[in-house]
């Protein structure tokens, strides 16, 4: 099923990925530590997409140089079923992931929630390579929406590049005390147009 011949580096797979949620991954470093060819992982990886396991975001650019667009993030469709690759079910007070686990959720719900009311835009994450980013962007009609997402209820500036580069785009930081909104409503584009 799927082409694999070998269920344990796909396990090995999923735990790597397990670790690396919310970070770039780069296919030829999967490879090496699986014991695979690139080619191999990636097909790994769309066979994991099909069956919903986990997701790839790729990085949003409209400035070639600028911007990072060349790697992928991965997240899974459920939390649990990460922490249960890597074996790890501590209370979410005593876990050091709880940023990662927090990008996860929120980029996953947010996408399954776009896939129930049949969402046809675009998503990524966003990076220059000198380093500023926002974790998740969208594109509705046309219209840019980027946010930025942390366990702290403060808002942040977005980075000057995102503003320099895309001054009519929104950017909105995702907390403890605004996260419902994100993973239940529609995007501000959208929530703006007037209804005929």
């Amino acid at each position: 099923m799927g082409g694999i011949h070998n269920s344990r580096k796909l396990r090995d797979l999923l735990r790597l990925l397990a670790y690396q949620i919310g970070s770039e991954v780069s296919y030829q470093e999967l490879g090496r530590q699986t014991g695979m060819s690139a080619d191999t992982v990636i097909s790994y990886i769309d066979l994991l997409e099909k069956a919903f396991v986990v997701f790839r975001l790729g990085g949003f650019s409209r400035n070639l140089r600028k911007e990072v667009t060349k790697k992928d993030k991965v997240y899974f469709y459920d939390n649990g079923v990460r922490n249960a690759l890597i074996e790890d079910f501590k209370e979410w007070q005593f876990r050091g992931d709880r940023d990662l686990l927090w990008e996860n959720f929120l980029v996953s719900e947010r996408m399954k929630f776009n896939a129930y009311r049949g969402f046809y835009g675009g998503s990524w994450f966003w990076r220059t390579h000198t380093g500023a980013e926002a974790d998740y962007v969208e594109d509705s009609d046309g219209h840019l929406d980027a946010f930025e997402f942390k366990l702290k209820e403060k808002n942040i500036k977005p980075p000057a590049s995102w503003t320099n580069t895309y001054p009519e785009a929104g950017f909105k930081t995702i907390h403890p005390g605004n996260y419902l909104e994100f993973i239940t409503s529609l995007p501000s584009s959208i929530l703006n147009q007037s209804v005929l």
